[in-house]
C-alpha cells in the first residue's frame, strides 16, 4: 500500500494586544454592553485603532444607552495598554465615535411580527469545519497558534503560576507549521513568534539571546509538549527581524474584522469573507458561522465522518437559508448528499432557528475576539448576576439527533 502523500500546512494567530484584535474586543465589548441591557438591539460596531486614537463607528438601533468612551478605555486596559511610552494608552487615548441607526431597509427585511419569519441581515455564504485531529475537532496548526498566542500572552501578565515577565508588550504574533501525512499530522516542522518588547532590562539593552530563550522555553516548549510533541526538531523563528519595540497601534492601525482567518479554522477550511465581531446575531456573518460550526463538529463527533465541511448561504430578508452544503472529503460513512438531507432535518437553520437554539442573544461575545471563535471549552459564567453559557456551539448536544436520522 503506497504511503499517503506528505504535505506542511502552516497557520497564524496573534494576541489580545495585536491592533486588529484590539479593534475587534473594543467592537465586541461595546455589543456586550448593549445585548446585556437591551436583547433585542441591532449592533454593527467598526473599531479603528492608532496611535493615541480609538474611533468607533457603525449602525445601531437600541433602546438602552450605553457610554462608549468608558467600554473602549476599559477594553484597552485589560488588554495591557495602560503606559504613554507604549504610544496608545487607556487612560490619554482619544476616543471618537461616529454612531447611526441600522437602515430601515435592511430592517424591514429582517424584523417580522412573527419570530420564525425573521429574514437573513445580508445576504452571503458562511463555512463550518471540523476534524478529528485534535480533541477540539480543529485543525493543528491553528489550534497550537492560539495556544502560544494565549501563553505569550498569560506569561507577560503573571497569569496562570507565571512570574511575569515584565520586559515583554501586548502586540504579538505565533505562527505553526505542521507536517502532515495525508490527513494525519506527524510532527511540528517550524513555530515562528514575533513578539512586541522593551528595549531595555534596567540600565542595559535586552539581548535578543534573552528573547529568543525566554520564548522559546516558556511558551513554545510547554505549548508543544502538552500537544504530544518534544520540540527537538522543530525550528524556531522569534523576532526574527531582530527588534520589535514599536508595535500595537503605535506601529500598525487596527480595524475590526481584518484577521478572519486567524478567527476561523487557520486557512484549513474556506471562508465566505465576513467578519464576526461587533455584529448581532442577526448578521448570518456570526450566527450562522457558529451554527455551521456547531453542524460540522456534531457530525465528526458523532463519527459520521472524519473531517466535515459545511456551506450554508443566505438571501437578506429571507429566513430559509438558499442552500446547504455538506463535504466529507471521502472521509463520510454516508454520501454527503444523503449528510445534507439529514442536516436539514435535524437543524434550524433559519436565523430565528439558530439564535433560539445556541441563545446567541446574550452578552457572550468580548471573549469570542481573541484567540479564535472556535475549538473553545465551553463555560458558564456569570455576567451582572445572570448565568450566561459561553460557546454554545463548540457542544455536542445534536450527536444522537444525528444518529437516529441517518438510521445508525
Amino acid at each position: 500500500m503506497a504511503r499517503a502523500k506528505r504535505h506542511v500546512f502552516t497557520s497564524e494567530s496573534v494576541t489580545e494586544g495585536h491592533p486588529d484584535k484590539v479593534a475587534d474586543q473594543i467592537s465586541d465589548a461595546v455589543l456586550d454592553a448593549i445585548l446585556a441591557k437591551d436583547a433585542s438591539a441591532r449592533v454593527a460596531c467598526e473599531t479603528m485603532v492608532t496611535t493615541g486614537m480609538a474611533v468607533v463607528a457603525g449602525e445601531i438601533s437600541t433602546k438602552t444607552y450605553v457610554h462608549i468612551p468608558d467600554i473602549v478605555r476599559d477594553t484597552i486596559a485589560q488588554i495591557g495598554y495602560t503606559d504613554a511610552s507604549y504610544g496608545f494608552d487607556s487612560r490619554t487615548c482619544a476616543v471618537l465615535t461616529s454612531i447611526d441607526r441600522q437602515s430601515p431597509d435592511i430592517a424591514q427585511g429582517v424584523d417580522s411580527s412573527k419570530a420564525k419569519e425573521q429574514g437573513a441581515g445580508d445576504q452571503g455564504m458562511m463555512f463550518g469545519y471540523a476534524t478529528r485531529e485534535t480533541r477540539e475537532r480543529m485543525p493543528l496548526p491553528i489550534t497550537l497558534a492560539h495556544r502560544i498566542a494565549e501563553r505569550l500572552a498569560a506569561v507577560r501578565k503573571g497569569k496562570d503560576g507565571h512570574s511575569a515577565i515584565d520586559w515583554l508588550r501586548p502586540d504579538g504574533k505565533s505562527q505553526v507549521s505542521v507536517e502532515y501525512e495525508g490527513d494525519r499530522p506527524i510532527a511540528v516542522k517550524t513555530v515562528v513568534v514575533s513578539t512586541q518588547h522593551a528595549e531595555t532590562i534596567g540600565k542595559r539593552v535586552l539581548s535578543q539571546n534573552t528573547i529568543r530563550d525566554t520564548i522559546i522555553h516558556e511558551v513554545i516548549r510547554p505549548v508543544l509538549e502538552k500537544a504530544g510533541f518534544d520540540g527537538r526538531r522543530v525550528k524556531f523563528l522569534i523576532n526574527p527581524t531582530g527588534r520589535f519595540v514599536v508595535g500595537g497601534p503605535h506601529g500598525d492601525a487596527g480595524l475590526t474584522g481584518r484577521k478572519i482567518i486567524v478567527d476561523t479554522y487557520g486557512g484549513m477550511a474556506r471562508h465566505g469573507g465576513g467578519a464576526c465581531s461587533g455584529k448581532d446575531p442577526s448578521k448570518v456573518d456570526r450566527s450562522a458561522a457558529y451554527a455551521v460550526r456547531w453542524v460540522a463538529k456534531n457530525i465528526v463527533e458523532a463519527k459520521l465522518a472524519t473531517r466535515c465541511e459545511v456551506q450554508v448561504a443566505y438571501a437578506i430578508g429571507v429566513a430559509q437559508p438558499v442552500s446547504i452544503m455538506v463535504q466529507t472529503f471521502g472521509t463520510g460513512i454516508v454520501s454527503d448528499d444523503r449528510l445534507e438531507r439529514i442536516v436539514a432535518e435535524v437543524f434550524d437553520l433559519t436565523p430565528a432557528g439558530i439564535i433560539a437554539a445556541l441563545k446567541l442573544r446574550r452578552p457572550i461575545y468580548r471573549p469570542t475576539a481573541a484567540y479564535g471563535h472556535f475549538g473553545r471549552r465551553p463555560a458558564t459564567v456569570r455576567v451582572e448576576g445572570k448565568k450566561v453559557d459561553l460557546f454554545p456551539w463548540e457542544e455536542t448536544n445534536k450527536v444522537r439527533d444525528l444518529l437516529s436520522a441517518a438510521k445508525l
